[in-house]
C-alpha cells in the first residue's frame, strides 16, 4: 500500500516481499535518515522532517513500542491474516496510525526498510495534509489508545501530592517558616479528588476500549475484574461513605457544643474536610462500581 503521487518508488516492492517471506507480518517503509531512509530536496516540509514526524515517531516507540523510525511513512506492506486480526476502525487518517500502533499492542512483527521519498508529482491540487490539523488528530489518537498516559499518570501524580499534602497538613507541620494547616488540606483534597476520578476514567476507559477491540485483552484487567468485583467495590466505598459521614458528624457536634455559633475553623476544618472528600469517594466509588461492572460484563461472558 502506498501514495499514489510519485513520491514513492514501487520497484522497491520486492524487498517487501522478502520481508514477508522471511515471516514478518508489517513492513514499514523508512524515509528518516535516522532509520536509514532518504529524502529528496522538495520532498518533505521542514516542519513534517524535522518536527512533526520524528516527534510522534520518537512518542509512538516510547508509548506503544512500536520499533519503527518513520511513523508517517505511506508506503507499507501487511498481511491478510495481521489485517483480519486488528480490526481497524478508523476511516481517516488515522486509519494508517491505528494500523502500526494495534500491530505493535497485539505483538505482530514488525520490521522496516529505508526508502527514498521523491517530490509529489501532482499537479492539479496541493496535498491533502495539513499540519495543525492532522499532528493534533494524531495525538488525539495516541491518548485514546493509551488510558495509562491520559488518565492513569496523572491520576497517580494527583493523588500522591495530595496525600503529602495531608501528611504535612493534618500534624500541622511548619517547614522553613511554611505552615501546612486548614488551607493546605483543602488543596490537597482537591489533589486525591481529580487523581481518584483520573483513575475511574482510566479504568473505565481501557475496559471499553477492550470490549470495542481498540485495545488487545489486558492481563491486568483480567486480574483487576478478579480481585475488585461488584460486591467489594460496594463494600469499600460504603465503608469510605460511612467513615466521612462521622467526622462530618464530629464537626456538627463541634458546633452544636457552641450552641450553633461560632467555630474555631482551623480546629473543625481538620474533620470537615477529610469528612467531605472520604463521603465523596466513598460516593464515587460506589456509583463507578457499578458502572465498570456493566462494561466489563462482555469482555467476562
Amino acid at each position: 500500500m502506498g501514495d499514489a503521487d510519485q513520491s514513492y518508488g514501487f520497484s522497491e516492492v520486492d524487498r517487501f516481499v522478502k520481508k514477508f517471506q522471511e515471516g514478518f507480518e508489517l513492513v514499514m517503509g523508512c524515509r528518516l535518515p535516522n532509520g536509514g531512509g532518504r529524502i529528496m530536496p522538495g520532498a518533505m516540509p521542514f516542519s513534517h522532517r524535522w518536527l512533526g514526524n520524528p516527534l510522534f515517531s520518537r512518542m509512538a516507540r516510547h508509548m506503544f513500542a512500536v520499533p519503527i523510525h518513520d511513523f508517517y511513512c505511506g508506503l507499507r506492506g501487511f498481511t491478510r491474516e495481521l489485517y483480519g486480526r486488528l480490526g481497524l476502525r478508523c476511516e481517516g487518517m488515522e486509519f494508517a496510525t491505528e494500523m502500526i500502533i494495534k500491530a505493535s499492542l497485539h505483538g505482530a512483527r514488525i520490521s522496516e526498510i529505508p526508502i527514498t521519498l521523491h517530490p509529489d508529482g501532482r499537479k492539479t491540487h496541493a496535498p491533502h495534509l495539513r499540519t495543525i490539523r492532522d499532528g493534533w488528530r494524531t495525538l488525539r489518537f495516541f491518548l485514546i489508545l493509551s488510558p495509562k498516559m491520559l488518565f492513569l499518570a496523572p491520576g497517580f501524580f494527583l493523588v500522591l501530592l495530595g496525600l503529602t499534602g495531608y501528611a504535612l497538613a493534618l500534624p500541622g507541620l511548619k517547614i522553613g517558616g511554611v505552615t501546612f494547616d486548614a488551607h493546605t488540606l483543602l488543596f490537597s483534597s482537591l489533589a486525591i479528588l481529580m487523581g481518584y476520578q483520573s483513575f475511574l476514567f482510566a479504568l473505565c476507559a481501557k475496559t471499553f476500549a477492550i470490549n470495542e477491540g481498540l485495545l488487545p485483552r489486558d492481563p491486568r484487567i483480567d486480574w483487576f475484574f478478579k480481585i475488585m468485583y461488584l460486591e467489594r467495590g460496594l463494600a469499600i466505598g460504603s465503608l469510605a461513605f460511612v467513615a466521612g459521614l462521622i467526622l462530618l458528624g464530629v464537626v456538627v457536634l463541634q458546633w452544636k457544643s457552641v450552641d450553633f455559633g461560632h467555630l474555631d475553623y482551623a480546629v473543625t476544618m481538620r474533620w470537615a474536610i477529610p469528612g467531605a472528600t472520604l463521603t465523596s469517594l466513598g460516593f464515587q466509588t460506589i456509583l463507578s462500581s457499578f458502572f465498570v461492572s456493566v462494561l466489563g460484563m462482555k469482555r467476562r461472558l
